[in-house]
């Protein structure tokens, strides 16, 4: 599955149009049948008033500063295919750069090693942005050795990013640490940037971080994807991201028809192995024992429980984490997302899905367990449920008895080790306070221990509303 790379006629008839050409082609090992459309209509989701996108976008103050040029930026490491022996990686120059290219090799103290890099031509999609015509182009290494450390950088030939190192997975199952944040969205540079830079500093062995939508406010805005790749900067050159998009990562044109961001395929270079319809949006991945799937609450959610059935019917791993944008159990007031629960979770129960990691609510919450692995409530499910919240708009949370632990007006990062039977999770304040913290423990029979490490420090909610004087 490439971008496929376009002549200068073609890309110059985009510069035009707008058009977003760089449709991708996929082909994994033992992936799914791809399900096709269903006709029945989809389950009615909390409303959410959507931003709209006129085409193309006015301009934001201070956005000339994230205006492309010809030196690489918004370099974003991703899964595509196979994280063993695959590494895709993303970025951005101005349109005057067609040919671009990536060079890897395998990574040595030796500065020479540089002399036995092979060069990889990159595949180029144009990308008509409120800044201007952009050119994103996009590799996909194969042929790589498993638990290898590797060095790479992207260019033209002449302007080069500085060479950057990523270790790709083992074969089997083996620890390893993951990061996972919810909506980033607002004052992503001010306020947003200290999220991910003090979860790497508390994880910086962590081989991936999942963001569960939202990464934007405003779907088709090129400042503000501008300001998310340079909030995490070199760390999404070195870490790879496993994403969904949120509905803020969807805009209605001028006809009122909602749609994915246009940046959305060009900014990332993702799996395509879920529904048709769905490329980069749904899909999974298989990462040393753990399949993480990712679920797209926006639309066709028909459709992924079809083939979500296949996915989890068809799981030889251990452990298995869902990720999406629109909670299941809402912890903010006003936001429940009944029909969405009602068609997937009984999936997920079925399967006795471990973990499921979702944003939107801008609070946190994490469900309860019961000691034999039991949901408190649907006593089929063993799973636990986040909602979590990495930036700075904030919610009232909507206290119900589910919730394990909560939390208002709190920017949180979450990491969550995998090491053999046992799944260690901590939530951290931006500030590096542990604020939440658990173990899943397999006992076989597909049943998980869920054992409580919460501190001791006391929820972070706000104070409750003064009581009304009494007549006299």
């Amino acid at each position: 599955m490439k971008k496929s790379r376009l002549p200068l006629l073609l890309l110059a008839l985009a510069a035009i149009f707008g058009a977003s050409f760089g449709a991708r082609e996929f082909s994994a090992q033992n992936a799914p049948a791809v399900v096709p459309p269903l006709p029945s209509a989809q389950p009615q989701i909390a409303p959410e008033i959507l931003p709209r996108q006129s085409s193309p976008v006015a301009p934001v103050p201070g956005a000339v500063a994230h205006r492309a040029t010809a030196i690489p930026d918004r370099i974003i490491l991703s899964f595509q295919t196979n994280p063993a022996r695959s590494q895709a990686v993303t970025w951005r120059t101005d349109a005057s750069v067609s040919g671009a290219v990536a060079q890897i090799a395998l990574a040595s103290a030796y500065p020479k090693f540089v002399e036995t890099a092979r060069t990889v031509e990159a595949q180029t999609s144009p990308l008509q942005t409120d800044l201007g015509l952009a050119h994103y182009h996009s590799v996909n290494f194969v042929g790589l050795a498993p638990s290898t450390l590797y060095a790479y950088r992207v260019g033209d030939g002449t302007n080069w990013s500085e060479w950057i190192h990523f270790r790709t997975a083992s074969d089997g199952a083996e620890p390893f640490s993951f990061i996972y944040f919810g909506d980033a969205q607002n004052e992503i540079k001010s306020l947003w940037s200290r999220a991910i830079r003090a979860a790497y500093s508390d994880a910086p062995r962590a081989r991936f971080m999942i963001h569960a939508g939202d990464l934007i406010d405003s779907a088709n805005t090129d400042a503000q994807w501008g300001e998310w790749a340079n909030a995490g900067g070199w760390i999404n050159s070195m870490v790879p991201s496993i994403v969904v998009p949120g509905n803020h990562e969807y805009g209605q044109n001028p006809g009122g028809i909602k749609r994915l961001s246009r940046h959305w395929r060009p900014m990332f270079t993702l799996p395509e192995n879920g529904p048709r319809g769905l490329e980069e949006t749904c899909y999974f991945v298989d990462y040393q024992g753990v399949r993480i799937i990712a679920l797209n609450t926006e639309e066709k959610q028909l459709e992924q429980a079809v083939w979500l059935e296949t996915v989890l019917g068809n799981n030889p791993h251990k452990w298995t984490i869902l990720t999406f944008h629109r909670p299941l159990y809402s912890s903010a007031r006003g936001r429940e997302n009944v029909a969405l629960r009602q068609l997937w979770m009984p999936i997920f129960d079925k399967y006795r899905v471990d973990l499921v990691l979702q944003g939107h609510d801008h609070t946190y919450a994490r469900s309860k367990n019961l000691r034999a692995g039991v949901n408190v409530r649907n006593n089929q499910s063993g799973t636990v449920y986040v909602v979590s919240v990495s930036g700075p708009k904030m919610y009232e949370l909507n206290r119900e008895p589910w919730m394990a632990r909560a939390a208002e007006d709190t920017q949180l990062y979450q990491v969550l080790t995998v090491d053999g039977n046992t799944l260690r999770y901590q939530a951290r304040t931006v500030t590096g306070e542990l604020y939440d913290a658990f173990d899943l423990v397999k006992k076989g029979r597909g049943v998980n221990q869920l054992v409580e490490r919460v501190p001791a420090a006391p929820e972070r909610l706000r104070p409750a509303p003064a009581a009304a004087p009494k007549p006299r």
